[in-house]
């Protein structure tokens, strides 16, 4: 086998759906990430924001958070920050309309990585609103899928088996999670309180929550079988992988039409592609089943012409050598910055949602390591009576839990970050300086907040005292919506209880 035949098996002319599918995928999730934080940076983070990112990058060093805004003339602006946002959101949208790859070879990799590299200063400064495992999700996908390269070459094999190895970390290591952290996903008592405890419902969430206790069983132990073992079989031959892929996909979409995880379900569905050939995308079309990868491997090294005929395409010329030798360059740099993600996959004192150097590259993800049993809500109140005797009212979030006839709404992939911390709250973070901050200015009457919120209950006006209170909440039964309807009521969605004061009402008018 001489050396043009070695290079030639490290394409991978099957895999061009997929490798659309991962850079367009990507891109849009980066084209709504960036739009996001144009949204709600600057009343989270920016220059009135409740955790200032100028203060943050005066506490930190580049080592500690890298950052293209400590290079700025202003260390930050709410200016700087929504042009870098403009600046992504034109990048993605080439990606998305198919630029790049219609140009060399490299061409989608300065596109993707100037992407990655506007995002990660963003999320860097993000703190306590950006320190979820999506972020890093996005990052790291982002600094991989540019080297897929563009139309001109095969897609590389070398890089398909390092993102099949990318969803291993997800998913294997979400799993993993599970199985270490807590009692209730061993015995399969998991799901009895996921779909009620989640942090933000959508619409489907409460007839999930709903189901008999049989049918969430199989829920968790199917989350199992997907997450432990077929990410290992993205590895086999084909077709073995594509289905062990559909499986994740499936598991993934159920996700998402029942809660609102921001992009994570997205992210997690586009690195699964990887696994999917073009022949297996063609038989889900009507096509003819595909052949096993052996038999396509065999054929390659007899008659790499008759690949291409199988595959159905007209397959790119062989990649230059130049270009192979950088895709065996870089997947081997990602092999050793991925060695502490496989040493963290099967430790005892496995982490979550975790860094091992300062890029964000070769992570550890997982979710749901713990899972809660009972519901909290804190509903932040407000009264123009300076007595407090009279007129409280409660300050609607767009996502959250709130007034109890309100079912869920569907958001994801954008993601409400001040809603999703609110979950948070209510578990304890109550007392984090973000949300001090949040309580302050919406006594203040501060409008950029505001905006981040429903329906204003004052028209803009500072609420005399305001106050913040504890509820649990439990998704109202059938019979309890039943009852509603006969006593000509609005049938509830949530029903709550146990109201108890966190924070004592307070008149903040004059800060």
């Amino acid at each position: 086998m001489d050396t043009a035949t070695v290079f030639a098996l490290l394409d991978a002319p099957d895999y061009g759906i997929a490798r659309e599918i991962l850079q367009r995928g990507f891109a849009l999730l980066f084209l709504i990430a960036f739009l996001n934080a144009w949204n709600q940076f600057p009343a989270l983070l920016g220059e009135k924001g409740l955790l200032p990112a100028s203060r943050f990058l005066a506490l930190t060093t580049a080592k500690q958070a890298p950052s293209l805004f400590r290079w700025a003339r202003t260390p930050y602006s709410d200016r700087n920050l929504r042009i870098v946002c403009c600046l992504g959101m034109v990048l993605a949208a080439t990606v998305v309309l198919g630029l790049p790859q219609a140009g060399p070879a490299w061409a989608p990799i300065p596109v993707f990585l100037l992407m990655w590299w506007l995002y990660f200063s963003i999320s860097a400064i993000g703190q306590r609103f950006y320190g979820f495992g999506w972020e890093s999700l996005l990052l790291e996908a982002g600094f991989l899928v540019g080297f897929l390269g563009s139309h001109a070459v095969a897609p590389p094999l070398l890089m398909i088996l390092l993102l099949r190895w990318f969803t291993v970390r997800v998913e294997f290591g979400a799993g993993m999670i599970k199985m270490r952290g807590d009692r209730s996903w061993r015995d399969l008592t998991a799901m009895n309180y996921h779909h009620q405890t989640q942090p933000m419902p959508n619409p489907l969430s409460r007839r999930a929550h709903l189901m008999p206790s049989w049918w969430h069983k199989g829920e968790t132990l199917g989350s199992h079988i997907v997450q432990l073992i077929a990410p290992w079989l993205l590895f086999l031959p084909q077709p073995i992988a594509s289905f062990a892929a559909t499986a994740i996909i499936i598991t993934q979409l159920a996700l998402v039409i029942t809660g609102n995880y921001a992009w994570l379900n997205w992210a997690t569905i586009l690195l699964a592609c990887a696994g999917i050939s073009d022949s297996f995308f063609r038989w889900i079309l009507g096509g003819p089943f595909p052949t096993w990868g052996i038999d396509s491997l065999i054929s390659r090294i007899e008659d790499p012409s008759l690949a291409e005929a199988a595959a159905g395409s007209a397959a790119p010329a062989q990649s230059p050598l130049w270009w192979v030798l950088l895709i065996i360059a870089f997947v081997a740099w990602q092999c050793v910055l991925n060695v502490s993600a496989l040493r963290n996959l099967f430790s005892p004192r496995q982490l979550m949602n975790a860094h091992f150097n300062r890029w964000g590259l070769g992570n550890a993800y997982g979710a749901f390591g713990s899972m809660s049993e009972v519901r909290h809500e804190i509903a932040i109140e407000g009264t123009l009576d300076p007595s407090g005797t009279d007129g409280w009212r409660e300050y609607v979030f767009k996502g959250k839990p709130g007034e109890v006839h309100r079912r869920g709404p569907v958001v994801a992939p954008y993601h409400l970050r001040l809603d999703w911390l609110m979950w948070f709250a209510a578990l304890g973070d109550y007392r984090d300086a973000w949300f001090l901050a949040l309580i302050e200015r919406l006594g203040t009457g501060d409008p950029l907040i505001r905006r981040l919120l429903g329906p204003d209950p004052f028209d803009g006006r500072a609420p005399a005292l305001i106050r913040a209170r504890m509820f649990t909440y439990r998704y109202a039964t059938s019979e309890e919506r039943r009852a509603a309807k006969q006593a000509g009521e609005t049938p509830p969605w949530w029903v709550r209880s146990d109201p108890r004061v966190i924070l004592r009402p307070v008149d903040l008018r004059g800060r």
